[in-house]
């Protein structure tokens, strides 16, 4: 199966990914979502253009992910929630961060610690 995600907002290094890539994908807690739903292998990533004319705009890129496996458990918004001290260095803690301090969707860089977390789900 594929995902295909166009134009989406990156923000903490998100702008970085790159074919090849793995990817964990979340279905949105805000939007009713399930939380975390599968994880892919980036087929094609590209660059959305900035606008002219347009002084502050957040990097966007487009990509296509392969899914290489679908979670075997639960990993919902609440499940993370209570990690809210920010520099505790758990990887809970850096997924709330990066995904629900600003709630919006989009890309992000995760550590490799937060990547074995997640791992765990599949």
């Amino acid at each position: 199966m594929m995902f295909v995600f166009t134009g989406q907002k990156t923000m903490y290094g998100g702008k970085h990914i790159a074919a090849d890539d793995v990817v964990f994908i979340f279905a949105s807690g805000n939007e009713a979502g399930q939380g975390l739903i599968a994880r892919g292998v980036v087929a094609s990533a590209e660059t959305v253009p900035r606008r002219p004319g347009i002084e502050r705009q957040t990097p966007r890129v487009s990509i296509t992910v392969e899914r290489t496996a679908l979670t075997q458990r639960p990993l919902e918004r609440s499940a993370l929630k209570p990690f809210a001290s920010w520099n505790d260095g758990r990887p809970e803690t850096e997924l709330n961060f990066k995904f629900y301090r600003q709630a919006t969707n989009k890309i992000v860089a995760i550590s490799d610690e937060a990547a074995a977390f997640l791992d765990a789900f599949f």
